[in-house]
């Protein structure tokens, strides 16, 4: 997708310009982010990294040092520097050049200067951080320039801070509907995208039914039957056999249909607090506590051009801010609700303050 031009910002430097007395006091992880042309889409995605505490604890206590791939570091070590500036430095906004350069030389489409689409980037970034922090280092069959995906079927294991607190797992049941013989099949997942079942207004309650409702593959999508040895009807029912401790809700906005293009304007409405999965969780694994909701990225204009911003829960104040690059406010909780929303984090983790590794 093509976006509008967002110049970089002044701003950082006037503030700098202001006397000590007249500046605001620094907040540790509300820092602003340099537009690098047409990169909202980029600070958009760190800024809800940046949001989720036990990745920023990870980070900041030097933990990922010791896990690093020396093979495959370059992304993750520009990724650890920039979160620390994000929460450590004095400056109200930073650049995240360093950061991009090393994700563009493995997927140059990023350093193109235009528009991409978010929910893209974020796995692309958590790949990336995986590939560089899994106990087994040796890339998976996706290499550089192929793009990875939000799901994908289960392998050998390979931990990660990533695995430990974004993947997931889904179960699909499937039933011939002719000898009624019931097969499992599991796929680990770190994006779930969600259908929008209406044009005017939903909740996420009502797209995450319409995700897990059964389906019944006819005709060209039949599935082969091992004990009728066809092809035959079947019924498949999906439910959650792990949850995540950070999910991450893609709002399917985007509805391409041949040549045909346009983006759901649907609100949804969505819980800041306690939103229950339990009911599309396989119920031997119904183990997790509620969600709550930790970043928003919202996106602005249509397909052909637009602006990704995003609203993210700080951990140790407690209250929500608006990141549109490098301009960052505290806006009240009544406001994260909003139409423009594309992305969703949620997290079953409690919001705390990052444990810092002491700077020299």
């Amino acid at each position: 997708m093509m976006g509008n031009n967002c110049d970089e910002s002044s701003e950082c430097a006037n503030h700098a310009c202001l006397p000590e007395s007249e500046r605001q006091p620094h907040l540790q992880g509300v820092t602003g982010l340099r537009n690098l042309g047409n990169t909202c889409y980029m600070n958009a995605i760190l800024q809800c990294l940046c949001s989720v505490s036990p990745l920023v604890e990870y980070f900041l206590s030097g933990k990922y040092v010791t896990a690093l791939q020396k093979d495959c570091s370059e992304v993750t070590t520009a990724f650890a520097y920039l979160m620390t500036d994000m929460w450590l430095g004095d400056s109200d906004c930073v650049s995240p050049e360093i950061f991009l350069s090393a994700l563009g030389s493995l997927y140059p489409v990023f350093l193109k200067k235009t528009q991409q689409d978010a929910q893209e980037f974020l796995i692309y970034v958590l790949n990336e951080l995986h590939e560089a922090l899994k106990k087994h280092c040796g890339r998976r069959a996706y290499e550089k320039r192929s793009a990875p995906r939000s799901c994908r079927k289960v392998v050998a294991s390979e931990t990660s801070i990533i695995t430990r607190l974004f993947e997931g797992q889904l179960n699909y049941r499937i039933t011939c509907l002719k000898c009624e013989t019931c097969t499992n099949k599991n796929e680990v997942f770190t994006v779930l995208s969600l259908p929008i079942p209406s044009e005017y207004e939903c909740s996420l309650q009502d797209c995450l039914q319409c995700f897990f409702q059964q389906d019944t593959l006819t005709w060209n999508n039949q599935i082969h039957c091992s004990f009728c040895e066809s092809k035959q009807e079947t019924a498949v029912r999906t439910t959650v056999s792990k949850a995540p401790k950070i999910i991450v809700f893609h709002l399917k906005r985007f509805d391409i249909q041949g040549t045909v293009k346009r983006k759901l304007r649907t609100e949804i409405l969505y819980p800041l607090t306690n939103l229950d999965l339990t009911p599309y969780i396989c119920p031997i694994f119904r183990k997790h506590p509620k969600y709550n909701l930790c970043a928003v990225v919202n996106h602005f204009g249509d397909l052909d051009g637009g602006h990704y911003t995003a609203f993210c829960k700080n951990s140790v104040t407690q209250a929500w801010y608006s990141f549109d690059d490098t301009r960052v406010s505290e806006i009240p909780d009544t406001s994260v609700q909003t139409a423009t929303a594309y992305l969703l984090f949620y997290s079953c983790q409690p919001f705390s303050m990052p444990i810092q590794k002491h700077r020299s």
